[in-house]
Formats: structure tokens, C-alpha cells, sequence
């Protein structure tokens, strides 16, 4: 798999990256809705709606942030594995949060949305043959980007959330 010199990646890309590590990106996200399930269950709505900081999200607005970010991944995936050098469009993940107002979102349903998606495009991230990793596409942000590279990054992505939501339900409150 050709992946980007991770030196040359941003700060948040390369720590995205490097929260991965040598896990199996599919099993990370194999995982990930469970994962949060298991979090979330017996805390209170109060608990789940608290920003971690001023200007920073709730567990309600990650969860419907992982829901949102699931739609654009999977569109990447089927792109990348049916077009040649296919554009990547990139999103405004502060313009959806408030466009779409996730820190309203009903967390039970933006959990059943982001695991339903997960699981329907889980079959596209795990139908990928090796040749498959290769396959390039063009992020409109960040250039040339290889199916492998961007299944490598939603895991880190998912990482990179479930340790916000840690950090959320363990601050004092």
C-alpha cells in the first residue's frame, strides 16, 4: 500500500495516522459504534450534552459528527474503488455541526445512524483486494490520496473521537 510520507502530512493528519499504529484499521472500525455504545450506556443526558470546553463539542455532537463524517467516507470508498484517480471533495465539519444543529441531535438516533452506515460500509472497506489499496484518488485539500491511506485515516478518525469521548465523561464535572 502506497501511503503519503507521514512527515510530510499535517499536524492532525499525522497524529490521526499515528493513533492507528500497526491496528487493523478494519477491526478499529469494525468496532467503533459498539465502542460507544458501551460509553454512553447508563450516563446522563446532562453528562452526554456537556461541551468538553467552551467551543468544543458534547458527546451528542461527536456521535453526530461520526454519523455526518460516516456519509462522506463512504461516498470516498465507492469512489475510490469504481472511477480512475476519482476527485475526493472534502466538507466543512464546523459548517455541518451547525447547519444540521448536532448539538440538538437525539443521540440514540445519530448512534443508530453511524452504526448502521458503518456497517453498510464496512462491506466496501473490507471488499478491497490488495491491488485495491493502490487505487488513487484526488482529495481536493490534500491531493493524491490511496484507498488504503483513507481507510487507514477514518480508523485513526474514529480513535481520535472515542479518545474525545473519553476525555469528555471522565472531566469533573
Amino acid at each position: 500500500m502506497t501511503v503519503p510520507d507521514v512527515a510530510l502530512l499535517s499536524p492532525y493528519l499525522r497524529e490521526t495516522i499515528e493513533l492507528l499504529g500497526e491496528q487493523d484499521p478494519l477491526r478499529v472500525m469494525a468496532s467503533t459504534p459498539s465502542w460507544i455504545a458501551a460509553k454512553i450506556e447508563g450516563c446522563s443526558h446532562l453528562m452526554l450534552s456537556r461541551p468538553e470546553a467552551p467551543g468544543r463539542w458534547s458527546v451528542r455532537e461527536v456521535v453526530a459528527h461520526l454519523a455526518d463524517a460516516e456519509v462522506a467516507f463512504g461516498w470516498r470508498a465507492r469512489i475510490l474503488l469504481t472511477a480512475d484517480r476519482p476527485a475526493l471533495t472534502g466538507f466543512d465539519e464546523s459548517a455541518w455541526m451547525t447547519r444540521f444543529d448536532s448539538a440538538n441531535a437525539e443521540l440514540h438516533e445519530s448512534l443508530a445512524a453511524f452504526t448502521a452506515l458503518r456497517a453498510w460500509n464496512m462491506r466496501v472497506w473490507s471488499c478491497a483486494t490488495d491491488a485495491d489499496l493502490d487505487r488513487v484518488g484526488v482529495h481536493a485539500e490534500r491531493g493524491p490520496e490511496t484507498f488504503g491511506f483513507v481507510r487507514s485515516l477514518v480508523a485513526g478518525h474514529d480513535l481520535r473521537h472515542r479518545r474525545q469521548i473519553d476525555r469528555i465523561l471522565q472531566a469533573p464535572h
